[in-house]
Parts: structure tokens; C-alpha cells; sequence
């Protein structure tokens, strides 16, 4: 499942971390989906995925 349901938690935090950054560039990124396993699946163990660490790495370094 790669869905949060019908609750808007995804825009909801991204608005309330709005209020806090003033003229700051800045991005919500929703990785809960993506980040923890709680059972392995094919090459992925149980766990922490680290889903997201490799593209966030190349975002930073090339822009």
C-alpha cells in the first residue's frame, strides 16, 4: 500500500511545516511508505529500507 487513506496527512504536514520557514526554500518529502518494511520483500530485509538515501544524495550533489 503506498496510500495514507483519506486523513490528508501528507498536505496537512506539509502546511503546518509551512508555518515555520518563513522566506526559506524548502520541501516536504513523504517517504513513510517507502522507508521501513515490516517484512523483507525479495532483496529488502525487515527494517529500515534506506529508499529514499540514494536519490536524495544525487538531488543534493547535482543541484
Amino acid at each position: 500500500k503506498n496510500s495514507g487513506g483519506r486523513g490528508a496527512g501528507t498536505i496537512t504536514a506539509g502546511l503546518f511545516l509551512e508555518e515555520f520557514v518563513d522566506n526559506t526554500p524548502w520541501v516536504h518529502l513523504d517517504i513513510a511508505g517507502t522507508a521501513y518494511l515490516s517484512d523483507g520483500q525479495g532483496y529488502l530485509p525487515k527494517g529500515a529500507t534506506g529508499v529514499p538515501v540514494k536519490t536524495l544524495y544525487y538531488l543534493i550533489k547535482h543541484h
